[in-house]
Order: C-alpha cells, then sequence, then structure tokens
C-alpha cells in the first residue's frame, strides 16, 4: 500500500505545486500587506516587489543548464531548502533600520530561489507523466498551486492580523515569516523520499561550451516554433489585467474609506481570502481540468479566458459602492477566486500542450512561463503608480479596460498540437 502511494503522482503533484506557489505568492502578494503595515507607499511597494520577480522571468536563461541534467529532483529539493532559509532572513530584517532594503534582498533570493525551482518541477511533471496525465492532473496541479496562495495571503494574513493587536506589526510579521521559511524546509524533507527523479532523454552536457550552445539550440528552437509570435502574445496578455489588479486588490480593501477603499482589517482580510476565496478557486481549479480533459483545450479556451477576466467587475463594483457588509464583499472576492480558479487551468495547459513539446520541452516551458512573468511583470510595477494617481474606481475601470487584449489573443492563438 505505502509504495502504491509514493507511485500516485498526486502523492507528489499535490506537494511540489504547492512548494511552487507558496514563494511566489508570498513576494507578489502577502509582501505588499506586509510592507502596507510597517509604512510603505503602495507605489514604492509595488515597484520593488514587482522588480524582485525578475527571475521568473529571466529564468529561460537558465533552464537549459538544468535541462542537460537528466535528474531535476535534486534541484527542486535544494532550492526549497534555500527559499526556507532565505525567508527566515527575511524575518530577522525586518528589525533592522533599514529593514525595507535588507528584505527585498533576501527576497530577491527567493525569487531567483523560486524561479530555478520552478524549471526543475515542470520538467518532473513533463518527464514523469504522459500528455493524457498532464491533462488530467493539471487541475489539480493548478489547485494546489493556489492553495498555497490562499494560504498565504489568507491563513498566514489573517494569523498576522491577529498577532498585531498583541504584539506589533513588525514581530506579528517576523513570526509569519518564519512560518514560510519552515514550511519551505518541511517540504524540502519531504521531497527527497517521494518526488520521483524526473529524468528526461537529453543526453548530458559535459562542458560550458556545450552548455551555451545548448542554450542556442533552445532559443533557436523555440522561435521556430509554427505561429509563436501569436502564441507569445496569448501568453503575454492572458493575464494582463491580473498584473494590474493583484497588488492593488489587497491595498485597496486595506485602505480606509475615505481614501477609496474598504477599510478591512489584516484579519478580515486574510478571512476573506482564506475561507471564502480559498474553496472557490479549487473548486473552479478542479472543474476547468476535469472539462479540459473531456472536451479539450481549443473548444474550451475562450470559456476559460472569460471566466478568468470578466471576474474583474467584482472590484470596480466594490470600489463604486464600498459596501460595509463583510460577507456581500467576500461572495464577491469568491466570484472572483473562481473564476481566476477556472480560467488559470487555460493557460498552464496552452504553455505545456502547444508550446512545450518537442526535445527541450521543460526549457520551452520555462521561455515560456518567463515571457508570460514578464507579461505580467510590467503592469504590476505600474498598478501602484496608477491607482495612487487616478484612485482606486477609475484604477479597477482601468483593468476591466485592460481585460480586451486578453479576449483578442485568446481568439487568434495558434492551436498546433493535438
Amino acid at each position: 500500500m505505502k509504495e502504491i502511494l509514493k507511485r500516485h503522482p498526486l502523492i507528489w503533484i499535490s506537494t511540489v505545486y504547492f512548494a511552487m506557489g507558496l514563494p511566489f505568492v508570498a513576494l507578489a502578494q502577502a509582501s505588499s500587506l506586509m510592507f502596507k503595515n510597517l509604512g510603505i507607499s503602495d507605489t514604492k511597494i509595488t515597484l520593488w516587489t514587482s522588480l524582485i520577480m525578475i527571475p521568473w522571468t529571466f529564468k529561460p536563461l537558465w533552464s537549459p543548464i538544468l535541462e542537460m541534467f537528466r535528474t531535476k529532483k535534486v534541484f527542486v529539493v535544494a532550492t526549497q531548502f534555500i527559499t526556507g532559509v532565505s525567508f527566515a532572513l527575511v524575518a530577522f530584517s525586518l528589525h533592522l533600520p533599514d529593514f525595507f532594503a535588507y528584505s527585498i534582498a533576501f527576497m530577491a533570493v527567493i525569487a531567483f530561489s523560486g524561479a530555478t525551482h520552478d524549471i526543475a518541477t515542470v520538467g518532473v511533471y513533463l518527464n514523469e507523466l504522459s500528455p493524457q496525465e498532464q491533462s488530467k492532473y493539471v487541475g489539480w496541479q493548478g489547485a494546489f498551486y493556489n492553495i498555497a496562495k490562499i494560504l498565504s495571503g489568507g491563513a498566514l494574513v489573517y494569523l498576522a492580523g491577529e498577532m498585531e493587536k498583541s504584539m506589533g506589526v513588525t514581530n506579528a510579521w517576523t513570526i509569519v515569516t518564519l512560518v514560510y521559511g519552515l514550511i519551505m524546509i518541511i517540504l524540502a524533507v519531504y521531497h527527497t523520499k517521494f518526488l520521483p527523479l524526473g529524468e528526461s532523454n537529453v543526453e548530458d552536457v559535459k562542458s560550458l561550451k556545450e552548455g551555451f550552445a545548448t542554450l542556442k539550440a533552445v532559443t533557436v528552437s523555440f522561435f521556430q516554433k509554427k505561429g509563436i509570435l501569436l502564441s507569445i502574445l496569448f501568453v503575454v496578455f492572458y493575464r494582463f489585467a491580473e498584473g494590474f489588479a493583484i497588488k492593488i486588490a489587497p491595498l485597496f480593501l486595506k485602505a480606509t474609506v475615505a481614501d477609496g477603499g474598504l477599510g478591512l482589517s489584516t484579519s478580515q482580510i486574510g478571512m476573506i481570502y482564506g475561507v471564502f476565496g480559498s474553496a472557490a478557486f479549487v473548486l473552479g481549479s478542479i472543474l476547468a481540468g476535469h472539462m479540459t480533459s473531456r472536451v479539450g483545450l481549443k473548444k474550451s479556451i475562450l470559456l476559460l479566458c472569460a471566466a478568468f477576466n470578466l471576474p474583474f467587475v467584482v472590484y470596480f463594483l466594490l470600489s463604486f459602492y464600498q459596501p460595509e457588509n463583510i460577507y456581500l464583499i467576500s461572495t464577491a472576492i469568491a466570484v472572483e477566486y473562481f473564476g481566476y480558479g477556472f480560467g488559470f487551468v487555460g493557460l498552464i495547459l496552452y504553455i505545456m500542450q502547444q508550446i512545450s513539446p518537442g526535445k527541450y520541452k521543460t526549457a520551452h516551458y520555462a521561455f515560456a512561463d518567463g515571457i508570460m512573468a514578464l507579461g505580467f511583470m510590467i503592469p504590476s510595477m505600474l498598478s501602484g503608480y496608477f491607482s495612487d494617481m487616478i484612485g482606486y474606481k477609475l484604477f479597477f475601470i482601468m483593468v476591466l479596460i485592460a481585460t480586451i487584449p486578453s479576449f483578442i489573443v485568446t481568439i487568434i492563438a495558434p492551436f498546433n498540437h493535438k
């Protein structure tokens, strides 16, 4: 029975994609609330917490180095450990006079480690599972990736908010950041036993010269793929509106009513994301995974895009009416999270099934994922500037306008593989 469990894909898919999501969401979202409560301005928060995400954009540059090793498991475990230690360093840096500079520096290390972890994780997924299994489990992959998002933006934020009341902001977030680190180290230990090797058929590269030759071959073959320019446009603009909204949404919930926000406490924001958001997201992810495995991605991609982008109207309505009822606000956020979970599956599957196939599938996935991160990072960097300049209400109208390119690129996206 133990060996059967050990071989079942969900035994490692669930935990490794959770480990992939946790550091990304901690840096992309939870850190915004932490710095907001520590007195940093919205513009400064969104700029620097977006800049440190650069490794997720440029990870293709070192993905061939991982591609040349048959076994990907060692990179997954090592980066999880490094990320855990780096979170601990962020926690201690919060007590220094120039805490923002030091914490951003350590978060940059987390970003590089996390980006490398992503490359290796996808290598394991693509090399261990057949295309049919990839479709079958992509919903679960997305679900556990975003369960990390819910834990980070929900349970841990709620915990921070409650502890802020008794021990102050700095001490509360010190403990929460240490929890991040402890989780990553526990996952590293777990995966030493339960993660498969992720062996590929690519021959080992034995010199730096061969490594650069591999990088050149990977790059050239990527841009020679049929319809690649349209595929790149799809990857860049599918999450364009989300890039604007992701960092501002929790800041909007936290901001006072007088400043155009909803005036929620940190604990309330954690409860909304952790309870209502988590259930909605997981349900959306799993339903979308099963739907695409039955009817195919090509037939369902426009529906997935609509589910992903249309729920952003929720934030405009919240900014326009500024309701006080916590259950109404929670329901609205749950609707957005269901759509996010449902629609995110479309993007992941498209990269796996339409862009990655070929000899360098791990590296090509990293290329596409990095391009996606660039399309996500640029609007994230600018979001604080725009929200400060025009206010939350007009900002979320701008987010709705930013969904239009998503539908255009979805309609013209090429499908060259079954």
